[in-house]
């Protein structure tokens, strides 16, 4: 689901560049990859996080990924600099544009809760990771963006969202197992999952 300009707004500010910031950073604590590794992030919008990727993980080379073309366009500034290490795509998350197992590590910052078919979606996410490949994820649950002034505001799906539970489930029925988390009950989790097998 592509955004509206208030979610744009929320998303391209420097507070989010900040907390993006520290998310990488302690996701890369938890569990750094191997020099050399291939990344996606999926919903890269303007590419300040692929940019985080660069950064604090050094993989090879990140797929960035986006819904909307214009933050794909956004991406491709941002990231000039880096453009021998970075590939910008346009894709939808419940069909990922990559063969399947070609990514050692998949990065979603607070893009899962705006996908329809989440479940789908992680289904897309275990298929292009390696074996023992890794999700990094933060995730947004309904209390954040649903309530009832956010509703009114920013633009999410409505049905079929997920709760803590529901995303550990659909983790492990994807193949997915959440090995860290951060989470806030009712509201955020911040974490990684492996692929198994």
């Amino acid at each position: 689901m592509k955004l509206n300009w208030a979610e744009r707004l929320v998303v391209n500010n420097p507070l989010r560049v900040w907390e993006q910031r520290l998310e990488v950073q302690r996701l890369r604590g938890l569990m750094p990859l191997e020099p050399g590794s291939l990344a996606l992030e999926i919903g890269c919008g303007r590419g300040v996080g692929a940019g985080l990727i660069l950064k604090e993980f050094r993989p090879s080379m990140v797929h960035c990924m986006d819904l909307d073309i214009r933050m794909v366009r956004q991406a491709k500034r941002y990231l000039s600099a880096q453009k021998k290490k970075t590939s910008l795509l346009v894709g939808d998350t419940s069909a990922l544009p990559l063969q399947s197992g070609t990514v050692d590590a998949v990065f979603g910052f607070g893009v899962l809760h705006h996908v329809v078919d989440w479940r789908s979606a992680l289904g897309e996410i275990a298929r292009v990771l390696k074996p023992a490949g890794v999700y990094f994820l933060e995730e947004l649950y309904p209390a954040v963006y649903l309530n009832f002034i956010t509703r009114h505001i920013l633009l999410h799906p409505a049905t079929d969202r997920f709760s803590g539970r529901d995303l550990r489930q659909a983790l492990a029925q994807a193949g997915l197992s959440l090995r860290h988390a951060l989470e806030l009950k009712r509201f955020a989790i911040l974490g990684y999952a492996l692929k198994e097998g």
